[in-house]
């Protein structure tokens, strides 16, 4: 009936945090409902094989994921593993892909809850204060070190999100129903008509690709659907694999039927464990609470894991105030044992009638103490029932064997017992009944030898019975150590190692009579109606997953498996290492009966193990209808679909069936199953390692047996989620549905988060402010788009051959090669690092570094990539950029970026430049920086306006020497890393590399001019610090004369400004150093600068309007400046000839510094005054 991920059937309370502007959210929504009802339009997502139709194809990929039990709205987590699997890179690179899903229904035990809870408290029910009936379950007794398995006994996911009601009512009512709608639900069609609707619109608004054609509702409600498990489960029969008998399983006594892993409230993964039942007669005198039962054979029974240790005991442990009961078993003997432990033994065949203890006694701990008894094996003829304060009542019987040779805990309660004479006096233990008792040795146990309780206790210095962690630590230390090591000292097993004796010692005490096997949940199990289970003895259909041959064939099918990471690869190995038998039916709920024995079901984590096959066929059948019920396309009828029409379909070399149904149409149904098999990736939670996806290879193994092309190929699963870095929880409103993280985040936005959540088995993270500063991300993307698209033709044209130019070509070749690895290994998170944040870094980069401005065809080849390598997690966007570029297709329909070469040297290149300005920006700040030390009356540091950087060819010679040894010595281990680290030179021209980009480090430092230096020319200190890639780095600042810039504009906003003219200046320099003082000023080309034709008069006059040229001279590209410190004067050479600008000996008084102003679109005029004071300014006409 269905495969593993149960939806909360919760209220959609939302993990709130305050959030302000949402418009750029609403923006990315009305992009996603536009783009998605163009999808739907389009059907851009209904896949057919090609068959004769599509002979170019390159292939397929079929991906698939556990459909979700339709008991409640989708939630977060589910919404992380579906982001997970929607490939479109596949379909990108030319393949047909497929992506199917569909909900299915596990609303059995949630309508019975919902009945009951209706039968009990009235219509609509009336609650008890749910206060009143909580217990207190602190203090629960440690785990016994039996469950290797860490994903056994966890909570479940459903009940993790329960919420705070334990009443199903309460649950429903919190997803925003009335009473009215909520008493539908207890008919479990319901469920059906209510839920997949739901699921369907939700995954629709996340933008999911999937092929909703092939969409179906599980169970017998679909007579299609119905057909096909039937035919799995006759073909697994007829293979063997299923078996009938008596087993134990875990069993709910309220639902009446085994309580199976997706049956569960909490308890996930946990099976039964095996104990010996050990049974301790009673002698007579019997104590008088069980004076009345003379003449009955009365036991005091004791569950332990450990049979060989019997020989040890002194003693036995009741609790004094833990209620026990008396019950009569099968034979007519009297058991005496906790409630909660003859409830379990009531299932196993302990009593006369299944399920009921006969009770004949109740009576306390306290009661029984001192009860003389005859223990199986003990050298002792008779021991005695002794006070132990710590036994807990959720494990084993309440009943306690004493072995304190070889328990820790036995030990210390015993030597309490033998040192405290009042505490015995307390409960009535005679001196008899404790002193004479000493520990027994029985096994030899290296490093701890023949008392290893005594050892450990001793080592550990453990004083009493309530050191508990000490305790703890001496459990663990000694207790696998002796089942591993430990050796036998009693006779007829004596030499014998414990792992070997062990069962024979449990089997000659239960074929003596001495000893039962009892068996219990590992721990808690709670069915979803809310019942504890028990283990039960049960007549049962069963899949043998531990039969030799299967077993081995599905351990050949995993080595071939792509599990994309280690871990998960050794929860396979050790899953198929436990893995025995797995019940596959109930009696009552929902599913498909046994087609050879209708009396059961099969159970819902059975039949969901295959139907990725149903999916190749469903609309072929169904045509869309989720249940089967309407016009099949191809007008075949359920009743038609035999085992033999199934045979034909699904195995290669099946023959053609009897039947009446035209061979075009079998061939049909079998070309769409040949062209779609095998699931390419199947996409899960880790939680279902240990039994859907187990299951999942063996029956692909058994079904197809003989055809491993048609095996899986590869499983991805992922970890939890966790919701702002704590557990997703209903009731402290730490959880979202997916309905609401599309309202909150948009789609991309969630999906973005979703990405940079987590790829690996361990927990993933998604975090709302991640996720809000990731929607801001997308939209300053789009409005750069739109920016560049409006700009395009003032984008730099011609050759694309500048240094930053090829760097930025290469890093975006290295990221789509990059980012393609990444989305092959399933690692989302790395994706959207190199797809997305270093793409854009690079982007930026290249804004910034291209002093020259971007290239046209750059910068739109950079957007048409990265709109593509996005598309993965942010469809929405990425396709409505893809429709502003003009495209006219879907961008679901283009190819995958090719990358083109990428030229790693000048990547690093660039990089050792960005690294290069970083130091010279440290150096000069702190260059800048005020001296340390005592008070200095000196002023703070002139900034400097040069620099020169001092580069070196080689490395000093000491540390060419110290280098060419290392390598010498360890080029093996270099070989694996890289030799880079101990090259004698740079792989690239350094000071080419700086000269290249001398303008981008000018203006960034803010610098008039930097000159790029040998360290061979430079002094000796200089020399010693300069090494390959390490530029060393001087700064000073060059004298000049002060002058005033006027622009004569009208009505311009750029005024009068002060700038140094130094020796050399040109007509660039200048500019560049006004453009540093003014910001307002953008492009150096629009500045004009000149001087005054009479440098005495011109500066007097009063520019006319629009005469503001007139009288002066345009200062020529070539034109040099010269400066005189001592006289300040300014004059310029052109073509040889030389101009004064002014002197100094003029008064400031002549210069008349008159602000005019450019009109928009005008080059800024820029004039000289006859004095050292100048005259400009400044616009760009915008």
């Amino acid at each position: 009936m269905g495969a593993p991920c149960a939806a909360a059937p919760l209220s959609p309370c939302s993990a709130s945090q305050e959030r302000r502007g949402t418009a750029k959210v609403g923006f990315l929504k009305k992009i996603e409902r536009e783009i998605q009802r163009r999808w739907d339009a389009e059907r851009l997502f209904e896949s057919d094989a090609p068959g004769a139709r599509s002979p170019s194809s390159k292939g397929k990929y079929f991906v698939t994921f556990p459909y979700p039990y339709m008991n409640g709205r989708l939630h977060l987590g589910h919404t992380f593993s579906l982001s997970k699997f929607c490939n479109w890179v596949s379909a990108a690179k030319g393949k047909e892909l497929f992506v199917p899903i569909w909900p299915t229904l596990h609303g059995d035990a949630y309508q019975d809850k919902l009945k009951r809870e209706m039968e009990l408290y009235g219509c609509p029910p009336e609650f008890p204060d749910e206060e009143e009936e909580e217990e207190d379950s602190s203090g629960k007794k440690e785990e016994e070190m039996i469950i290797k398995d860490k994903a056994k006994g966890k909570k479940s996911k459903a009940a993790a999100k329960t919420g705070s009601s334990k009443y199903q009512w309460g649950i429903m009512k919190s997803l925003g129903l009335s009473d009215e709608e909520v008493i539908g639900f207890s008919e479990a069609e319901h469920w059906l008509d209510y839920f997949p609707p739901l699921a369907v619109q939700d995954l629709k608004s996340m933008g999911l690709k999937v092929d909703w054609r092939r969409s179906f509702i599980t169970t017998d409600v679909n007579p299609y659907y119905d057909s096909f498990v039937r035919w799995q489960f006759l073909t697994l029969r007829e293979r063997n694999k299923i078996k009938f008998g008596k087993r134990y399983t875990i069993y709910s006594p309220k639902d009446g039927q085994p309580c199976m892993d997706h049956d569960r409230q909490t308890g996930e993964g946990v099976g039964p464990q095996e104990y010996t039942l050990i049974k301790m007669k009673v002698l007579e005198p019997y104590p008088a609470k069980l004076s009345g039962l003379r003449g009955k054979n009365i036991f005091l029974v004791a569950a332990t894991l450990r049979p060989e240790t019997m020989f040890g005991q002194t003693n036995c442990w009741v609790r004094p105030d833990m209620k026990y009961i008396g019950f009569e078993t099968a034979n007519g003997d009297i058991f005496i044992c906790t409630q909660r432990a003859a409830r379990n033994m009531s299932y196993q065949g302990f009593t006369k009638d299944n399920g009921v203890v006969p009770v004949v006694k109740e009576l306390m701990g306290e009661e029984i103490l001192g009860a003389a008894l005859s223990a199986p094996l003990t050298t002792y003829k008779v021991i005695y029932t002794l006070p132990m304060l710590t036994i807990k009542e959720d494990k084993g019987t309440g009943v306690v064997t004493s072995v304190p040779s070889d328990s820790p805990d036995d030990l210390a309660a015993l030597r309490d017992l033998k040192k405290k004479q009042a505490f015995r006096m307390k409960y009535g233990i005679k001196d008899e009944m404790v002193l004479p008792f000493e520990p027994v040795p029985i096994i030899e146990m290296p490093g701890y030898g023949n008392l290893c309780a005594s050892s450990v206790c001793d080592e550990l210095k453990i004083q009493s019975q309530n050191d508990r962690e000490k305790l703890a630590e001496a459990k663990q230390r000694v207790y696998l150590k002796a089942f591993y090591e430990g050796v036998m000292l009693v006779d007829g097993y004596k030499g014998q190692k414990v792992q070997d004796v062990k069962k024979l010692i449990q089997k000659m005490m239960v074929d003596n009579d001495e000893a039962m096997i009892f068996m219990e949940p590992e721990k808690q199990v709670i069915s979803r109606s809310g019942d504890e289970c028990v283990v039960a003895l049960c007549d049962q259909w069963y899949l043998d997953y531990g039969e030799v041959g299967w077993k081995k064939q599905t351990s050949e099918c995993l080595k071939h498996l792509e599990t994309f990471c280690e871990e998960t690869r050794r929860n396979f190995e050790a899953t198929l290492g436990w893995l025995q038998e797995h019940a596959c039916s109930r009696t009552y709920g929902l599913g498909t009966r046994l087609p050879w024995d209708e009396q059961w079901l099969i159970e819902s984590l059975s039949d969901s193990t295959i139907y990725m096959a149903y999916y190749t066929v469903a609309h072929l059948l169904q045509g869309g209808n989720l249940s089967g019920q309407g016009e099949s396309p191809l007008g075949v009828r359920a009743h038609q679909m035999s085992k033999e029409v199934w045979d034909y379909i699904f195995f290669k070399a099946a023959p053609f069936p009897k039947t009446d149904i035209p061979k075009e149409k079998l061939d049909k149904l079998k070309e769409e199953f040949e062209f779609w098999y095998p699931v390419d990736l199947r996409v899960s939670g880790k939680d279902l390692v240990p039994n859907h996806l187990s299951y999942y290879l063996y029956n692909h193994v058994a079904m197809w047996s003989d055809q491993r092309e048609k095996w899986p190929v590869a499983v991805r699963a992922n970890g939890h989620l966790l919701l702002n870095s704590e557990k997703m929880s209903k009731s402290t409103g730490n959880f979202l549905t997916l309905a609401q993280t599309v309202d909150k985040f948009s789609a991309d936005g969630m999906r973005l988060a979703l990405a940079d959540a987590g790829d690996t088995v361990e927990d993933a993270n998604f975090v709302e402010a991640m996720a809000d500063a990731g929607i801001l991300r997308l939209y300053t993307w789009v409005e750069w788009v739109k920016e560049m698209i409006a700009n395009r033709d003032s984008l730099r044209s011609g050759p694309a051959n500048t240094f930053n130019d090829r760097v930025f070509a290469s890093e975006m070749n290295a990221g789509v090669m990059k980012t393609d690895q990444n989305y092959e290994k399933m690692m989302f998170k790395e994706a959207l690092k190199t797809g997305f944040f270093e793409f854009q870094a690079a982007k930026d980069k290249y804004r910034e570094l291209a002093i020259e401005g971007m290239h046209r065809e750059l910068v739109f080849q950079f957007i048409e990539v990265q709109t593509l390598i996005l598309a993965p997690i942010c469809p929405h966007l990425c396709e409505h950029i893809w429709s502003l570029l003009g495209k006219p297709d879907s961008i679901m329909k283009a190819s995958w970026p090719v990358a083109g070469p990428v030229d790693e040297i000048l990547i690093r290149s660039s990089q050792y430049l960005m690294e290069a300005a970083h130091e010279l920006r440290l150096r000069l700040k702190s260059f800048m920086a005020p001296v340390k030390g005592k008070k200095s009356t000196k002023e703070s540091p002139q900034k400097p306006s040069h620099c020169t950087i001092y580069v070196a060819k080689n490395y000093p010679p000491w540390q060419h020497t110290t280098l060419s040894v290392l390598r010498k010595h360890y080029q093996e281990n270099l070989e694996k890393k890289g030799s880079r680290v101990l090259d004698l030179e740079l792989e690239f021209d350094e000071q080419a590399v700086l000269m290249e980009n001398i303008v981008y480090l000018t203006n960034s430092l803010e610098l008039d001019h930097i000159e790029v230096k040998f360290a061979s020319e430079a002094e000796d200190k200089i020399k010693e610090e300069c090494c390959p890639g390490k530029p060393f780095s001087v700064f000073r600042t060059e004298p000049g004369v002060s002058v005033f810039l006027v622009n004569p504009q009208p009505s311009n906003g750029h005024f009068s400004t002060k700038i140094d003219i130094r020796q050399g200046d040109n007509r660039e320099t200048v500019i560049r150093r006004l453009m540093k003082m003014d910001r307002g000023i953008k492009d150096l080309s629009k500045v004009k600068l000149m001087r005054f034709d009479d440098p005495v008069l011109g500066p007097r006059r009063v520019p006319g309007l629009g005469k503001e040229e007139v009288e002066k001279t345009p200062i020529l590209e070539q034109a040099i400046f010269h400066i005189d410190l001592d006289e300040k004067r300014v004059h310029i050479t052109e073509n040889g000839l030389t101009k004064d600008i002014a002197t100094a000996r003029r008064t400031a008084s002549h210069a008349r510094c008159t602000e005019l102003v450019g009109k928009p679109g005008r080059k800024v005029q820029i004039l000289f005054a006859e004095t050292l004071r100048a005259i400009n300014n400044i616009t760009e006409g915008s």
